[in-house]
Protein backbone atom coordinates (compact mmCIF):
# COMPACT_ATOMS: atom_id res chain seq x y z
CA UNK A 1 0.00 0.00 0.00
CA UNK A 2 1.41 3.34 -1.01
CA UNK A 3 1.53 6.14 1.50
CA UNK A 4 -0.38 9.33 0.88
CA UNK A 5 1.41 12.61 0.29
CA UNK A 6 1.10 14.86 3.32
CA UNK A 7 0.73 18.62 2.92
CA UNK A 8 0.96 21.22 5.63
CA UNK A 9 -1.98 23.48 6.44
CA UNK A 10 -2.77 25.90 3.57
CA UNK A 11 -0.05 24.42 1.34
CA UNK A 12 -2.06 21.89 -0.67
CA UNK A 13 -1.75 22.17 -4.46
CA UNK A 14 -4.56 23.43 -6.64
CA UNK A 15 -7.00 20.81 -7.88
CA UNK A 16 -7.39 19.12 -4.48
CA UNK A 17 -10.17 19.80 -1.98
CA UNK A 18 -11.61 18.43 1.26
CA UNK A 19 -15.15 17.05 1.49
CA UNK A 20 -16.44 20.34 2.85
CA UNK A 21 -14.78 22.30 0.07
CA UNK A 22 -16.25 19.94 -2.50
CA UNK A 23 -19.68 20.34 -0.92
CA UNK A 24 -19.44 24.13 -1.09
CA UNK A 25 -18.78 23.72 -4.82
CA UNK A 26 -21.86 21.48 -5.16
CA UNK A 27 -19.75 18.33 -5.60
CA UNK A 28 -19.07 15.06 -3.78
CA UNK A 29 -16.13 12.64 -3.98
CA UNK A 30 -18.20 10.11 -5.93
CA UNK A 31 -16.34 6.97 -4.87
CA UNK A 32 -12.83 8.17 -5.66
CA UNK A 33 -9.99 7.28 -3.32
CA UNK A 34 -8.22 9.80 -1.12
CA UNK A 35 -5.24 11.23 -3.00
CA UNK A 36 -3.51 13.25 -0.27
CA UNK A 37 -3.65 14.26 3.35
CA UNK A 38 -3.64 17.72 4.90
CA UNK A 39 -2.23 18.20 8.42
CA UNK A 40 -2.69 21.15 10.72
CA UNK A 41 -0.24 21.09 13.65
CA UNK A 42 -1.45 21.62 17.22
CA UNK A 43 0.60 22.39 20.30
CA UNK A 44 -0.14 19.67 22.81
CA UNK A 45 -1.95 17.08 20.72
CA UNK A 46 -1.53 15.29 17.45
CA UNK A 47 -2.18 17.18 14.21
CA UNK A 48 -5.64 17.64 12.74
CA UNK A 49 -5.96 15.59 9.58
CA UNK A 50 -8.15 16.22 6.53
CA UNK A 51 -8.28 14.03 3.45
CA UNK A 52 -8.04 15.58 0.00
CA UNK A 53 -9.84 14.54 -3.18
CA UNK A 54 -9.38 15.53 -6.81
CA UNK A 55 -11.84 18.17 -7.96
CA UNK A 56 -11.82 17.01 -11.59
CA UNK A 57 -13.03 13.51 -10.57
CA UNK A 58 -15.76 14.78 -8.25
CA UNK A 59 -19.38 14.36 -9.30
CA UNK A 60 -22.40 16.61 -8.65
CA UNK A 61 -24.35 16.24 -5.43
CA UNK A 62 -27.55 14.23 -5.75
CA UNK A 63 -30.63 16.48 -5.58
CA UNK A 64 -32.98 16.31 -2.60
CA UNK A 65 -36.26 14.57 -3.38
CA UNK A 66 -39.57 14.92 -1.57
CA UNK A 67 -38.97 11.55 0.09
CA UNK A 68 -35.59 12.64 1.43
CA UNK A 69 -37.05 15.90 2.77
CA UNK A 70 -39.81 13.92 4.50
CA UNK A 71 -37.31 11.46 6.00
CA UNK A 72 -35.16 14.30 7.33
CA UNK A 73 -38.18 16.03 8.86
CA UNK A 74 -39.26 12.78 10.52
CA UNK A 75 -35.76 12.16 11.92
CA UNK A 76 -35.57 15.73 13.23
CA UNK A 77 -38.95 15.35 14.93
CA UNK A 78 -37.76 12.14 16.59
CA UNK A 79 -34.71 13.94 17.98
CA UNK A 80 -37.01 16.55 19.54
CA UNK A 81 -39.45 14.14 21.25
CA UNK A 82 -38.68 13.23 24.87
CA UNK A 83 -38.85 9.44 25.44
CA UNK A 84 -40.02 9.94 29.06
CA UNK A 85 -42.85 12.48 28.81
CA UNK A 86 -43.39 12.14 25.02
CA UNK A 87 -43.47 15.94 24.58
CA UNK A 88 -42.41 17.52 21.29
CA UNK A 89 -39.83 20.15 22.27
CA UNK A 90 -38.38 23.19 20.49
CA UNK A 91 -34.83 21.87 21.03
CA UNK A 92 -32.95 18.65 20.33
CA UNK A 93 -32.85 16.24 23.29
CA UNK A 94 -29.26 16.00 24.61
CA UNK A 95 -27.92 12.49 24.07
CA UNK A 96 -25.94 12.73 27.31
CA UNK A 97 -29.19 12.99 29.28
CA UNK A 98 -31.56 11.00 27.10
CA UNK A 99 -34.53 13.08 28.24
CA UNK A 100 -35.76 16.66 28.19
CA UNK A 101 -34.59 19.23 30.71
CA UNK A 102 -37.86 19.14 32.66
CA UNK A 103 -37.75 15.34 33.08
CA UNK A 104 -34.10 15.55 34.07
CA UNK A 105 -34.71 18.30 36.64
CA UNK A 106 -37.82 16.65 38.13
CA UNK A 107 -37.34 12.87 38.40
CA UNK A 108 -40.53 10.79 38.61
CA UNK A 109 -40.97 10.74 42.44
CA UNK A 110 -40.23 14.48 42.77
CA UNK A 111 -42.56 15.68 40.00
CA UNK A 112 -45.57 17.72 41.08
CA UNK A 113 -48.96 15.98 40.88
CA UNK A 114 -50.13 18.25 38.10
CA UNK A 115 -47.10 17.27 35.97
CA UNK A 116 -48.21 16.11 32.53
CA UNK A 117 -51.77 15.35 33.49
CA UNK A 118 -53.95 15.09 30.45
CA UNK A 119 -56.73 17.69 30.41
CA UNK A 120 -60.09 16.02 30.82
CA UNK A 121 -62.57 16.53 28.06
CA UNK A 122 -65.98 17.61 29.41
CA UNK A 123 -67.72 14.92 27.32
CA UNK A 124 -65.61 12.11 28.78
CA UNK A 125 -66.11 12.99 32.47
CA UNK A 126 -69.87 12.87 32.42
CA UNK A 127 -70.12 16.09 34.46
CA UNK A 128 -71.48 18.13 31.63
CA UNK A 129 -75.17 18.74 31.79
CA UNK A 130 -77.24 17.88 28.78
CA UNK A 131 -78.90 20.75 26.91
CA UNK A 132 -82.44 21.42 28.07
Amino acid sequence: MATLPIYRWRLAPDGLATRRQLRSLGLRPGGQDVVAQLERPRRRRGPLVAYLYRIDLAVPVRPMTQGRWAALAKADAARRRCPVCRDHLPYVIPTSRGMCNACHDFPEPARPKYWKEEPQCPESTGTRSSPA
